[in-house]
């Protein structure tokens, strides 16, 4: 008699090693070419958008630069004009003349009055006589 433990049992499978073979679904291989075209041009137009709105963002940037940049050189040319009419003072030059250059401002007695010569006007046209 035999006990559990001494229990032989044998399993048959059967193996067979013949490929399986699926045929191709013409139909669903169609929809996954357009499915990949569907996406690969939504993510075109997202790359295209996204393209232009961080080209807008970085011309803005650019554009207040440019009018910083601007507003500090009209500050600059405020400046410099301030000078410039600061230097062509006359009673600056004055100073300078007197001070530097060691010029003497001129009395009543000292000024002269020069009148203007014009030229005399040109004389008449001559008549020649026509034959």
């Amino acid at each position: 008699m035999k006990t559990p433990e001494t229990f032989e049992y044998a399993i048959r499978k059967d193996i067979r090693n013949n490929p399986i073979v699926r045929e191709v679904d013409r139909d669903r291989h169609r929809e996954m070419w357009r499915t990949a075209a569907i996406c690969v041009f939504l993510v075109a137009v997202v790359l295209f958008w996204a393209w232009q709105h961080f080209e807008l963002l970085r011309h803005g940037y650019r554009l207040e630069q440019m009018q910083r940049e601007r507003a500090s050189e009209a500050e600059v040319n405020r400046h410099l004009r301030l000078e410039i009419e600061t230097l062509r003072s006359p009673i600056r030059i004055e100073q300078l003349a007197t001070d530097r250059l060691h010029m003497v401002t001129p009395g009543p007695q000292d000024a002269s009055v020069i009148e203007r010569v014009l030229p005399p006007p040109s004389p008449p046209q001559s008549a020649v006589a026509r034959r």
